[in-house]
């Protein structure tokens, strides 16, 4: 977490720095000062509406129990299991599969699944992302990462969105969420089973890389935009080759998932 949070805060202040600096040369030390206040506004700005940004890209609405009490049996098991607080669920129509969990602490993270992760996938494999996704937010790498999705957010240029991402969302995250997701459900090869299924789904559906999606695809599961030009530039997953090996690595060799 610590190593994540100053990857995450060095390019902000560095950007900080700069507009600093250029304000106390153009507008003297009172302009500075004016600044500074707004760039603190900026950040509680980022910190409490990314969420909102997010899900809202994604057209997620909230879901209840009544609606998804099956996917809220899995969700608290896990939870349960993890010692972790029940997140908040949300559901996106989009039909390409992916999942993703935002939020700045345990008692504050919201699950989104997309209705096509539900469509493709056996129940083990089910529990499988959801327990990934929940390693996150144990691993709290999940606060660093929404931060950064909401200050990406505010930059225009894509290829500056890219740069961010690839500096405040490192590969080894998702290593370890996989790991210690797989450690919880206890079934390695359903996270493996499940990210292939995902991927495949996820290059023959690709999003379109544009505004607050774009700034938040390091938050899901597995990239969502094409993998060359653009989509590829921004994606900052490890390969799902590699992520693989390292489940089956967990099991001694490659193995079926469990069917439930």
């Amino acid at each position: 977490m610590r190593g994540y949070g100053v990857r995450a805060a060095l390019p902000a202040a560095a950007l900080c720095a700069a507009i600093l600096a250029g304000a106390s040369l153009w507008l003297g030390l009172a302009g500075a000062a004016v600044v500074s206040a707004l760039l603190v506004a900026l950040g509680w700005i980022i910190y409490f509406h990314s969420e909102r940004n997010v899900l809202a890209a994604l057209r997620a609405r909230p879901v209840s129990e009544v609606e998804r009490p099956e996917l809220y049996r899995l969700v608290r098991e896990l939870a349960f299991s993890a010692h972790l607080p029940v997140p908040r669920l949300f559901m996106s129509p989009a039909a390409q599969p992916n999942i993703l969990t935002i939020g700045y602490s345990a008692r504050t993270a919201a699950v989104c699944c997309t209705e096509g992760l539900l469509r493709i996938l056996s129940p083990a494999e089910l529990r499988a992302v959801l327990a990934h996704e929940l390693a996150h937010v144990a691993r709290r790498d999940f606060a660093v990462a929404s931060w950064s999705a909401g200050l990406a957010s505010l930059v225009a240029a894509r290829p500056l969105i890219a740069l961010l991402l690839h500096v405040t969302a490192p590969a080894g995250r998702e290593y370890g969420a996989d790991i210690d997701g797989a450690l919880l459900t206890g079934e390695p090869m359903a996270l493996a089973s499940a990210l292939q299924k995902v991927e495949a789904a996820a290059l023959a559906q690709p999003l379109r890389p544009r505004g607050t999606l774009a700034a938040a695809s390091h938050l899901m599961i597995v990239h969502p935009f094409p993998a060359s030009g653009l989509g590829g530039m921004l994606s900052t997953h490890p390969p799902t080759s590699e992520r693989v090996r390292r489940l089956e690595a967990l099991c001694g060799g490659p193995r079926l998932p469990a069917q439930r």
